[in-house]
C-alpha cells in the first residue's frame, strides 16, 4: 500500500500535529475493566466490541504513546478501523493514563513490558479460541516490540504493528530537545511534571527519588526528567541506563512473531539513527520506512480532503494474519 501525502501535507510537523487538531471521529462507546496487577497496582482497560462478539472474535490489543490515552485521536482512529472490519478492541492504558491515578509511586516507562505482558496472558485465559493481535504506537510501540523480543516463540499474539516507536531512546531524547521539536517536549513534560507532582500527596517522593516537589518545575527536558524520576524510581542507576536497557533495537533480532514497523524519516521525535537496517532484524518482522509521515501521522490525501492511512495500513496487515 503506497502512502503518499501532498505537497502540503508532507511537512512533518502537519503530519505530526494535524489529526490532534482536525480529525473528527464519531463518539466510541467504551467499556471500562479495571485490571488489578500482581504488585497490587491497576489499569484501566477500555474494551470496544463488535456488535456480535463471541469468544472467538478477534481481539487487537492498543497500546498508546507517551501521555496518551483512548482519547488519543490515533487510538480512537484505530478503534473505529477495526470495529468496521469485526474486530474488537482494548486499550490497554499504561499506569495512571486513563485519567485515574495508579496507586504505586511507580508509573510507567519505554522499556516496562510487565504490565503488558500479565494483560495478555489474562486475556488469553478469558479468550483461549480467539486470537490476539497488538498495536503500539510511540512509546507503546517500543515497549511492544521489546516485548515480542523477550517472548521469542512463546508469545500469544498472533501479529503486531508497531509505529512511530523511538527504538533509540537516548538519540529521541536529545531530538526531542532540539529546535522545533522542543514544542512537543514542553506539551508532554507537561503532563508528566503535573502527574509527578500529584504523587507527592499520596507518596514520600523526596525520600524516594531525592527530589523536593518545588524542584519538578526545573525538569524542563526528558533527560532531566528521566534521570530525577523515570530511572530512579524504577531501579536504573541512570537515564542513560534506563535509555540503553530499555531501547528496542537492540532486540528486534530475536523476535518470532509477525511484525510490522512502520516509520517515517522525517519523525520529528527522533533521526533516521533509529531505524534498524534489515540484517538487525529477525526474518518475522517486516520494515515500512517512509520518507514522510511525521510521528503517528501517515495521513495521505490531501489538507482539506485527508485519508488516514495509517487506519487502513493497520487494518490490512492485521487481515493477513486472520486465517
Amino acid at each position: 500500500m503506497n502512502f503518499q501525502p501532498s505537497f502540503l501535507l508532507k511537512n512533518r510537523h502537519i503530519q505530526t500535529i494535524y489529526a490532534s487538531l482536525f480529525r473528527k471521529l464519531p463518539p466510541l462507546n467504551f467499556e471500562v475493566e479495571t485490571f488489578w496487577l500482581s504488585d497490587g497496582d491497576f489499569t484501566e482497560a477500555y474494551w470496544h466490541k463488535i456488535t456480535q462478539h463471541t469468544n472467538t472474535t478477534p481481539i487487537v490489543i492498543l497500546f498508546h504513546g507517551l501521555a496518551g490515552s483512548y482519547k488519543s485521536p490515533y487510538i480512537q482512529g484505530a478503534v473505529a478501523a477495526l470495529g468496521s472490519v469485526e474486530f474488537s478492541t482494548v486499550v490497554m492504558h499504561f499506569r495512571g493514563c486513563s485519567g485515574r491515578e495508579n496507586l504505586k509511586a511507580r508509573s510507567y516507562h519505554s522499556g516496562d513490558t510487565g504490565d503488558a505482558k500479565e494483560f495478555i496472558k489474562a486475556l488469553h485465559v478469558r479468550y483461549p479460541k480467539a486470537k490476539l493481535f497488538a498495536v503500539g504506537y510511540s512509546l507503546g510501540a517500543n515497549m511492544l516490540l521489546k516485548l515480542l523480543a523477550e517472548e521469542k516463540e512463546n508469545s500469544l499474539l498472533s501479529a503486531a504493528v508497531a509505529v512511530s516507536a523511538p527504538m533509540l531512546l537516548n538519540v529521541s531524547a536529545s531530538q526531542i530537545n532540539r529546535g522545533l521539536s522542543r514544542f512537543y517536549q514542553r506539551l508532554l513534560l507537561k503532563d508528566l511534571n503535573a502527574a509527578l507532582e500529584k504523587k507527592y500527596a499520596k507518596h514520600d517522593m523526596q525520600k524516594l527519588i531525592g527530589l523536593q516537589k518545588k524542584d519538578i518545575k526545573k525538569l524542563k527536558n526528558f533527560r532531566l526528567f528521566d534521570e530525577a524520576y523515570t530511572a530512579r524510581i524504577n531501579g536504573f542507576a541512570s537515564a542513560q541506563d534506563y535509555y540503553e536497557k530499555s531501547s528496542s533495537k537492540q532486540y528486534l533480532k530475536y523476535i518470532q512473531t509477525p511484525a510490522l514497523i512502520i516509520h517515517a524519516k522525517d519523525d520529528p521525535f527522533m533521526t533516521p539513527e533509529v531505524i534498524p537496517k534489515k540484517e538487525e532484524v529477525s526474518r518475522k518482522v517486516e520494515l515500512e520506512i517512509l520518507e514522510n509521515g511525521g510521528h503517528v501521522g501517515f495521513i495521505s490525501g490531501t489538507l482539506f480532503k485527508p485519508c488516514y492511512w495509517l487506519d487502513t495500513r493497520i487494518v490490512s496487515f492485521l487481515q493477513d494474519y486472520l486465517r
